[in-house]
């Protein structure tokens, strides 16, 4: 028996724990308010701003009789239900919420999102544009307000409108409203406020040339609306902006397995650089947007090596060809390279070490090693470089 009554008040645990993790009652921004109202008058109260990710109320009306008091309040009452739909699915969880006691005074009530329609209720008692009403006579009262109610399309104010329905006498009425908050909602992101950041990562430079865009915006949405609140991003600075589009552009590509796509780009982009002759941007843009991010693979060392080939920077093509060689030693284009390099930089022993070592090599299916040095020598001359220290290199290839 203390097995089930262990196994069941498990569950029940269990259950609780889970629910609340959807959102929670907020108690510190509930309200309680009590009046004394007039005999056939009207009265107004405002509640307490509701926070952002209200999609459900409790409210709790009770009229209580001279030297009456509530014997819990509506927070108290609310820790025993986990979340609204312990309220909302049937008459045990509204019972659960009324007053123990309530005096003999009635009053009618209605609830307003709007100040104006509030005001007039007051002067007038006109209750068209109420969101919520009960003609009824009441003593006590308990309803729970979601988000198919208009109410909750205009927060965070509401104001409930009531009247006396005393003759004589004057009555207290106890007000008592609870937000449920729920967590994801309280962040703000709407399908509405994504847009804004889908807006912003389909205006990335890259973007149009990813190959699987629409699965790296919904990571990049994902992870931006994780992280940050809708408030948070829209007092963002535009710097700040920057840098965290640049942390969760890298995440995205990474978990959307687009990083090499990514990095094709910035080649390309250096590959028109110096197509258009502008050397040094490209040379400036392989160092500071592919090798100081720890992207770079030998290719791109070969790449900028080239580049210092032709602007006549020999030792920094030395370096660049050595560390592409590091970087994939069986790719014999990037041990010629080096072997080239060495010549311009009249280390010619060294070069000619290399080249008797792999000169019956292929340097793909197609091209022998001796074919490629060849064109690599006419291209050198092409391009208005001194080629005469080749000459030793092509009598070990002959």
């Amino acid at each position: 028996m203390n097995k089930i009554v262990y196994f069941i008040s498990a569950i029940l645990f269990s259950s609780l724990i889970f629910a609340q993790k959807d959102g929670f009652w907020d108690k510190e921004r509930a309200t309680s308010k009590e009046i004394v109202l007039t005999a056939g008058k009207r009265a107004l109260i405002k509640t307490e701003e509701l926070p952002s990710g209200t999609t459900e109320f409790v409210f709790r009306i009770t009229l209580l009789n001279e030297g009456q008091k509530l014997t819990s309040s509506l927070v108290s009452v609310l820790k025993a239900i986990p979340d609204p739909t312990g309220i909302s699915q049937g008459a045990a969880g509204a019972i659960h919420l009324t007053s123990a006691i309530s005096g003999d005074d009635k009053c009618t009530y209605a609830i307003f999102n709007e100040s104006n329609q509030a005001n007039q209720f007051l002067k007038d008692g006109s209750s068209d544009k109420a969101c919520f009403e009960q003609k009824e006579k009441v003593n006590k009262e308990v309803k729970l307000i979601s988000t198919s109610s208009t109410c909750l399309t205009n927060i965070p104010n509401l104001w409930f409108g009531f009247e006396s329905q005393n003759w004589l006498l004057n009555q207290k009425i106890v007000l008592e409203v609870v937000p449920w908050v729920d967590y994801n909602v309280s962040r703000g992101w709407t399908k509405q406020t994504k847009k804004e950041i889908e807006k912003m990562c389909t205006s990335f430079s890259f973007y149009h040339q990813l190959s699987k865009k629409e699965i790296f915006t919904g990571e990049f949405i994902n992870l931006f609306t994780e992280r940050y609140k809708y408030a948070e991003f829209k007092n963002m600075l535009d710097s700040e902006k920057a840098t965290i589009n640049s942390e969760i552009t890298l995440q995205s590509l990474n978990n959307t397995k687009q990083m090499n796509d990514f990095i094709e780009l910035k080649r390309k982009t250096a590959w028109d650089f110096y197509k258009k002759g502008e050397y040094q941007k490209a040379i400036s843009f392989i160092q500071d947007e592919i090798i100081d991010n720890k992207w770079a693979q030998a290719k791109d060392y070969s790449a900028l090596g080239d580049i210092y080939i032709e602007t006549k920077q020999f030792i920094l093509a030395k370096e660049s060809y050595f560390k592409a060689t590091e970087l994939d030693s069986n790719h014999l284009w990037y041990q010629l390279k080096y072997a080239n390099a060495l010549v311009f930089n009249d280390e010619l022993s060294e070069a000619k070490e290399i080249h008797k070592k792999y000169k019956s090599n292929n340097i793909d299916a197609k091209t022998s090693w001796t074919q490629q040095a060849k064109l690599d020598i006419v291209f050198y001359k092409s391009k208005g470089l001194n080629v005469d220290d080749f000459k030793k290199i092509l009598r070990i290839l002959e």
